[in-house]
């Protein structure tokens, strides 16, 4: 009699929740989520809501690119613009009662109407990162150019039109410890930039975030950093993974998080959570994160993932477009917790009427440069596509085109006979180059003709002996036919008058105290005035006194690089 009762309980929660979407076919009346204060809300009801939701990510399996000569459009699956996939799964993820996944890339040249609308009719929002495998935002060599720009801005014309998309990562996990915190003004500055992007393209104001892990050194300075200051993310998902099997509220360290999170002014919510050490997944932390204890403060959170990969965190078993979906333990255990998750609602009007809502919001100050947190000042500028298309008619050109072109090197050498700071960025002192955000082929033709305008050669030639580069003999008309252009021409000019060689950099132009980048040639990597050496890890503080050698060659701050260009 009870299974009896639980299986109509089931049948009429699923019902509810998608009857009012089934026979809906104008899309744009879908409520919208959008955020008050800490809370997302319903547009239409004005109710409070949490995000129950699931990673949704299919995967190339190794035997299917190595066994098929089919050449992809991008190396991963857009399970948006597959409806094969999309529309096999999603009795599934109604199953789940689910009403959120996360997709992780996209491919905005594709078309993804049919499964984002049949999302829409099962009443299932899409959160998405707006980054991809091959063009994101490196943490080991982070940079906020103009193909990222591209990429993200692209992601967003594409997936905008559509009522359910909830919002975007900016990134994730793109600072995973103290070593990476340079990172995170680059991720800030994308989230900046995409935001007002989307202003100025009307459209609706859907909401930028950041996806966190849980690291212990700098949990608290990436929560502060992205909600202090004039720019603040819209929201902030922490990647969770400490509740393991039958944990508690204490001794996963819920409740301390939660303690910590109480007065955070952007919603937060678990972008991923679900430790697999022990399998089947009991996802016993569900209770936890929807009852009154957490509900109050989090917004729900995603079980990671859907699909059943070599690492072993899916609740079914299904590769590519094969017909067949095998449900695998975890997939009950999830459903069982996700049904009975039924955290309390707050309305939106008499939300509004807090007093510290009121107020207006307060402003937050950012996390002092430490140690473990080598970030200060300003942000990235903006990427400006105008600017750095005027680098490719400078007067040494870049002949290589291939992507494996050693870029590191002629940096090395190249800025060792002439100042590089408008190409460099240097997050310890927040300052950074007026070209940083251009690619490694236009900054490395810049720095070149700077050498070019410094020779003062009666027959003027770029300054290598190789076939590197091109001497571009139409250079100065094309850039003096551009108002944007000759500007950039004049300033190469004006700054190779009172040029420095990075060897002879006047003492003092750099503060003291500000990160540099030291690069080894073949030797282990190396941290300054720190008691931590790893080969893998980074970090410096720099010295009073520049010295180079053949062997280790000196690059103030850090040359932003992209190996594509």
């Amino acid at each position: 009699m009870r299974n009896i009762y639980y299986t109509w309980w089931i049948f009429f929660h699923l019902l509810t929740h998608n009857l009012k979407f089934v026979f809906c076919d104008n899309f744009d009346l879908f409520p919208t989520i959008e955020i008050q204060g800490s809370k997302f809300f319903n547009s239409s009801d004005g109710k409070q809501f949490f995000l129950k939701g699931i990673a949704y990510q299919p995967q190339r399996t190794t035997e299917e690119l190595d066994n098929t000569d089919e050449i992809f459009d991008t190396n991963y699956i857009d399970p948006l613009a597959e409806p094969t996939i999309c529309l096999r799964d999603l009795p599934y993820l109604q199953e789940l009662g689910i009403n959120t996944i996360r997709v992780y890339s996209i491919d905005p040249d594709k078309d993804h109407d049919e499964c984002m609308h049949s999302l829409m009719k099962a009443g299932i929002y899409v959160i998405l990162d707006l980054a991809e495998p091959e063009t994101s935002i490196v943490r080991d060599n982070p940079t906020w150019d103009v193909t990222l720009f591209e990429r993200y801005k692209a992601v967003i014309d594409t997936m905008s039109q559509y009522n359910n998309v909830l919002g975007y990562f900016a990134g994730n996990e793109v600072t995973n410890d103290k070593y990476t915190t340079a990172a995170s003004p680059f991720v800030k500055a994308a989230i900046r930039d995409t935001k007002d992007y989307i202003r100025k393209k009307g459209y609706r104001a859907i909401p930028v975030g950041y996806s966190s892990n849980d690291d212990i050194e700098t949990r608290d300075n990436l929560a502060q950093y992205f909600i202090c200051g004039q720019m603040s993310a819209d929201f902030y998902g922490i990647n969770m993974y400490e509740w393991c099997g039958y944990s508690s509220y204490i001794n996963s360290g819920y409740e301390e998080r939660t303690e910590y999170f109480k007065d955070y002014p952007v919603p937060i919510f678990f972008s991923e959570f679900g430790c697999n050490l022990d399998r089947p997944r009991p996802f016993t932390e569900v209770s936890a994160l929807f009852g009154k204890q957490m509900s109050n403060i989090w917004s729900g959170g995603l079980a990671y993932m859907y699909f059943e990969e070599e690492n072993n965190y899916g609740v079914v078993r299904a590769s590519g477009s094969e017909k067949n979906v095998t449900k695998l333990p975890d997939f009950e255990l999830l459903k069982h917790q996700f049904l009975r998750a039924n955290p309390p609602k707050a309305e939106k009007t008499n939300y509004l009427k807090d007093i510290k809502l009121a107020k207006g919001k307060q402003s937050y100050n950012c996390p002092k440069y430490s140690e473990i947190w080598q970030v200060s000042g300003d942000l990235p500028p903006i990427p400006n596509e105008t600017i750095c298309a005027c680098l490719n008619g400078l007067p040494c050109m870049l002949a290589d085109m291939n992507s494996d072109f050693p870029f590191d090197e002629y940096f090395s050498n190249i800025c060792e006979k002439t100042n590089c700071t408008e190409i460099m960025s240097d997050v310890g002192n927040g300052s950074f180059g007026k070209y940083s955000f251009c690619s490694n082929r236009q900054k490395l033709s810049y720095v070149a003709s700077r050498v070019y305008f410094e020779s003062n050669l009666t027959n003027p030639e770029c300054p290598f002996n190789d076939d590197v580069f091109i001497l571009n003999s139409e250079s100065n008309a094309f850039l003096k036919s551009n108002k944007v252009c000759k500007k950039v021409l004049e300033d190469i000019k004006l700054l190779s008058d009172k040029h420095y060689p990075l060897s002879y950099l006047p003492f003092g132009l750099y503060p003291l105290n500000s990160p540099v980048y030291v690069i080894h040639d073949g030797d282990d990597m190396s941290i300054q005035n720190n008691d931590d050496h790893s080969n893998e890890k980074q970090s410096s503080v720099a010295p009073k006194t520049f010295h180079i050698t053949k062997r280790n060659k000196i690059l103030i701050m850090m040359i932003v690089a992209s190996i594509s260009f």
